[in-house]
């Protein structure tokens, strides 16, 4: 393939961009990690430890680590399942939750600058084949919305068709 050389530069050099980005920004009080955490815990609040290991690709022992040091920092709480003392739960405390809505609106703010290099269009654009690339897009779903967006018509008057020959 002649373009994957050039795909694999950009997306190297943008997500190294993007993550020093973030650890500058989010420090000293949080990290990529724990934002990754609490974000997780956001969407499934409560969650036993053993619950994170599918989202982030890691060790138990990792988990643990990291576990301990937002549980050091004031981010999350661990407490014993009253009915089986085996299981442990893991919650975000007060400052976990502040500190979640700060680190989204980093994120924000930093992919936000990278994709203010393009036209709202090709932004729509962009994210619809990179979710194609992914796997993660509900291809029909998707390319409705793009061309609602940049058409200005109401939903269900899109097709996959029309976002697929404006990326040619």
């Amino acid at each position: 393939m002649e373009n994957a050389a050039d795909f694999v530069k950009s997306w190297a050099k943008l997500t190294k961009d993007w993550n020093t980005r973030m650890e500058e920004e989010l420090a000293p009080g949080l990290t990529v990690g724990q934002l990754e955490v609490l974000e997780l815990l956001q969407a499934h609040e409560p969650m036993k430890p053993s619950d994170l290991l599918p989202h982030l690709e890691t060790t138990p022992a990792a988990i643990t680590t990291l576990l301990d040091r937002m549980e050091r920092n004031g981010l999350v709480e661990r407490n014993r399942d009253e009915g089986d003392r085996r299981i442990v739960w893991v919650t975000m405390t007060v400052l976990g939750r502040s500190e979640v809505e700060r680190g989204v609106n980093v994120r924000n703010a930093i992919v936000g600058r990278s994709l203010d290099r393009v036209s709202s269009h090709n932004r729509q654009l962009l994210v619809y084949l990179f979710g194609k690339v992914a796997g993660t897009r509900d291809a029909p779903a998707a390319a409705a919305a793009a061309k609602q967006q940049s058409a200005g018509e109401s939903p269900g008057e899109g097709n996959e068709e029309n976002v697929e020959s404006n990326a040619m």
